[in-house]
């Protein structure tokens, strides 16, 4: 039972947002230990812990609060640790707020138990604090290739090499972690906490590969040939898309991807790394998820003077989390919403002076149950900018596909069965390669049920053996 019956979650301190919108500093410092009893407090215990099912990874959040409270630190890292590879990114990232936190019993009439907020007290505690033992399964001589060292790539990799196989990721980039490392910036999440989350993976007998682009550097058949049983595709979803509008091709116009992989792996924002990227003093970012809030909130800390968020819906349609746009809104980024860009402007030299819109009506529901954006005639007026981000999605990168026989897509998307399987035996896929993008939580989610389908698979080959 609750000891603390407060309404409102314990706070979190933070860096000021007129400070912090100048730096690439993480923005939350993190629960002391007594604002981490005090928020465990506010916990039912529920014998139900609707929580649990509402983490995409089960977590059993109401056990390791529990240990928080009994001063217990590592069981509680242990607890969280069962079943999610990586309890410091999630901390950071997940949308608690549209899962665990959403069905908590105290959200239905105040808010909700910070979930997220203990959940990463718990593991930088480990990090700063405690020996995090790294055990290794028993081998049992059956090799499992995964493509993509993303949160699902990682996730599912370090489940199989707890069971005793044997796993090596091939990861395209030259640095592990997928859309942790290139898309998420220092701001939200550290570099240093991902590497960590990382090198323990590695401790544990997962091995790495990077620069390997599966398609181009090695096939999939090949994989099969080197002796790889199985093989599990979490390649993500890193092909952005564009809008098709006049002016797309003209300087100072990015893509969110390539503007976000300059900062995050190629540290743009440092004097110490030579990465060649736009300074922008205004600077109009399309979109309304959190990649947009992402690709703003770091153009402010290029330098930019204005930033504006263009996106066609209102804001209660927006899908990025309601903390990453209420940091956004307090950093300066302005909104322009129920508005959508219609073209780009150049000047002689084909660099980008202006953006075009129109304004929108919200109309009826589409087929997701959102209400369709419509044109309103003659609105159409321009945003006086230097720079332009496109950050309105992205989709798998078709090479894969491309190359490897026997895999049915739909609209790029690799096609699973309720199992994670492909339809060619022995390949496995999971993530936003399958659903298109998503969060990271979802995909860590589809890493586990795969890496549990792979092991059924080959379950048949262990017995034999005994």
């Amino acid at each position: 039972m609750a000891t603390n019956m407060k309404p409102e979650k314990t706070p979190m301190p933070e860096q000021d947002p007129m400070v912090r919108n100048r730096n690439f500093e993480e923005v939350a410092y993190g629960y002391t230990h007594e604002m981490a009893i005090e928020e465990a407090q506010r916990c039912l215990q529920c014998k139900h812990a609707p929580c649990i099912d509402g983490c995409p990874v089960q977590v059993k959040i109401p056990n390791f609060i529990k240990c928080i409270l009994d001063g217990d630190m590592d069981l509680a890292y242990d607890t969280i640790r069962e079943t999610s590879s990586l309890p410091a990114v999630c901390g950071r990232v997940c949308p608690q707020e549209r899962q665990c936190e959403e069905v908590c019993v105290r959200g239905i009439k105040h808010e909700a138990v910070g979930i997220g907020r203990l959940e990463r007290y718990v593991a930088d505690w480990k990090m700063q604090n405690g020996s995090i033992e790294i055990k290794k399964a028993a081998p049992n001589g059956h090799k499992v290739a995964v493509l993509g060292a993303g949160p699902a790539g990682l996730t599912c990799a370090g489940d199989l090499c707890a069971k005793g196989y044997d796993v090596t990721i091939f990861e395209a980039l030259h640095t592990a972690g997928g859309v942790l490392m290139y898309g998420i910036p220092d701001f939200r999440l550290p570099k240093d906490i991902v590497q960590k989350e990382i090198d323990g993976l590695r401790r544990s007998g997962v091995k790495i590969e990077t620069n390997m682009v599966i398609g181009q550097v090695l096939s999939v058949d090949e994989l099969f040939d080197m002796g790889f049983e199985a093989v599990f595709i979490g390649t993500g979803a890193g092909l952005p898309r564009f809008m098709n509008i006049p002016g797309e091709g003209l300087n100072g116009v990015y893509s969110a991807n390539e503007f976000l992989t300059r900062i995050n792996l190629m540290k743009a924002y440092s004097n110490e790394y030579d990465t060649p990227i736009n300074c922008p003093k205004r600077v109009a970012v399309i979109g309304g998820g959190n990649v947009s809030m992402d690709a703003a909130r770091s153009a402010k800390r290029l330098g930019a003077d204005e930033v504006y968020v263009v996106y066609r819906r209102g804001e209660a349609e927006m899908p990025a989390r309601l903390e990453e746009i209420h940091h956004a809104k307090a950093e300066g980024i302005v909104f322009k919403l129920l508005h959508n860009p219609v073209a780009l402007h150049g000047d002689e030299d084909g660099n980008v002076v202006a953006i075009e819109c129109v304004k929108m009506e919200l109309g009826e529901p589409d087929a997701s149950g959102r209400r369709s954006p419509v044109a309103v005639e003659g609105s159409n007026f321009k945003i006086e900018v230097d720079s332009v981000i496109m950050a309105i999605g992205n989709s798998p990168n078709p090479l894969i596909l491309q190359t490897t026989e026997g895999i049915e897509d739909r609209r790029g998307c690799i096609v699973v069965d309720e199992n994670m399987r492909t339809t060619r035996k022995g390949v496995y896929a999971g993530g936003d390669t399958v659903t298109g993008a998503a969060t990271v939580i979802l995909a860590m989610g589809a890493g586990r049920d795969a890496a549990a389908a792979i092991d059924s698979y080959l379950q048949p080959k262990l017995e034999n053996e005994d």
